[in-house]
């Protein structure tokens, strides 16, 4: 045990340094959420790809948690929507009356192309229109889907860590 504990001790730190923080993306009026961003994300209709880079951008490797971006569960609590897919005809509705229910000073991040111009979902019968179509977006991020390290620099610009 002793010499796990020197090997620990002479090794010293082991994982690589943050990269450097991103400009400032908050928008003006919503500049003291500086620090620290709730998000709750929205799934307004998409493929579950962007789920799938939302959840790596939230898991161990890239860890948008350290940068100080926290998902939570109700829409009360978040300062940002992280709003994925083309909103859907059945989920407009909803995704208005999400919005209205997180608090100001508030964010709308519309993440991937489907959400920020209905990407390859366009024209669909069941489809009301992009994430800015519904409510105001304040920051996009392109890809479909995009990298988890996308996510974390658009929540980074967030956050201003």
């Amino acid at each position: 045990m002793r010499d796990l504990f020197r090997k620990i001790r002479t090794t010293g730190r082991a994982a690589e340094d943050a990269p450097p923080a991103p400009a400032p993306a908050l928008p003006e009026h919503a500049r003291d959420l500086a620090g620290s961003v709730q998000v709750r994300h929205v799934d307004a209709g998409s493929c579950n790809g962007c789920e799938v880079e939302i959840a790596s951008a939230f898991g161990p490797v890239h860890d948008a948690e350290r940068y100080g971006a926290r998902l939570v569960a109700s829409p009360r609590h978040a300062d940002a929507l992280l709003v994925t897919g083309p909103v859907t005809r059945n989920m407009e509705a909803a995704l208005r009356r999400t919005y209205e229910a997180v608090p100001e000073p508030k964010v709308v991040v519309a993440l991937g192309d489907c959400a920020r111009n209905c990407g390859v979902f366009a024209g669909a019968y069941g489809v009301a229109g992009a994430v800015g179509d519904v409510v105001p977006v304040d920051v996009e991020v392109p890809g479909c889907p995009p990298a988890p390290e996308a996510i974390v620099a658009a929540l980074r610009g967030l956050t201003g860590r």
